[in-house]
């Protein structure tokens, strides 16, 4: 089955500008069996179409993800199981440490986006990723490739995945919908539900990934200039910061639920 890995919607992310039901459209056209919705630290997007799944396509495979931003390892892509919505994967400013145990903790799994990708929210331009490496052992997969990415970017991504042994992922992280397809991921097995997806990636099921990089212009290589990038980083870090009490307080609840 071919997958869109890395998919914003409108209705989840404020930078996407693609309803779900295009997003469905424009896959389909393109000979994608589902996708992947990875809005930012929300699920809005994957509830809408949970909302309204009778009016759209029933033989084309939604998701349910979260493209999520750590206060020290930027993005991450995470995958839980069906029908787990932590409402901490909704706020954003967890250490990577943090993320990793709670996600594994509840059976979930977890990756790097875009590892090499922008400076402002790629893992391996953190201090974090550069002085412990070793935290790549505790992920479960690596995006190999992003269409919004340069081809040297997807290509160190994919060596860094050698290296560990970790599978890749390929995704359009797609916000226009000129790039919507632009990337895939085939499974070697039917997927037709989040627990599928998860078997399938311990397993070692991922069969192919890849696409196509975007062409870059002037204003995409300048999200990586110094103000952008610490811009970025200020913003993200005041965000955790201001949501720290109460991303504290569902931490706790839920330790005190599973204790």
């Amino acid at each position: 089955m071919k997958f869109d890995m890395h998919c914003h919607t409108k209705a989840g992310s404020i930078d996407s500008k693609i309803s779900i039901e295009r997003y469905i459209e424009l896959l389909q056209e393109k000979g994608f069996d589902g996708m992947l919705v990875t809005d930012h630290d929300s699920y809005k997007g994957f509830r809408y179409w949970q909302q309204n799944k009778e009016q759209m396509p029933d033989d084309f495979v939604v998701l349910m993800g979260v493209e999520y931003d750590t206060k020290d390892a930027g993005h991450f892509l995470v995958i839980m199981p069906d029908e787990l919505c932590l409402r901490v994967l909704q706020i954003r400013g967890m250490s990577v440490e943090m993320l990793e145990r709670i996600v594994h903790h509840f059976g979930g799994i977890l990756g790097p986006a875009h590892p090499f990708g922008a400076r402002s929210s790629s893992a391996m331009f953190f201090n974090k990723m550069r002085k412990n490496p070793q935290l790549v052992r505790k992920f479960d997969f690596l995006e190999g490739f992003n269409t919004c990415e340069t081809v040297h970017a997807n290509q160190v991504a994919q060596l860094l995945a050698k290296k560990y042994g970790k599978q890749c992922l390929g995704g359009s992280d797609s916000h226009k919908e000129e790039y919507v397809g632009m990337a895939f991921t085939e499974f070697d097995r039917d997927i037709t539900c989040n627990d599928d997806l998860i078997e399938c990636v311990k397993e070692g099921g991922v069969a192919a990934f890849g696409g196509t990089e975007r062409v870059f212009l002037r204003k995409h290589k300048k999200r990586n200039s110094f103000a952008a990038t610490w811009g970025f980083k200020a913003y993200n870090r005041s965000l955790g910061f201001l949501y720290s009490p109460y991303r504290q307080h569902r931490i706790k609840k839920l330790a005190l639920h599973h204790s």
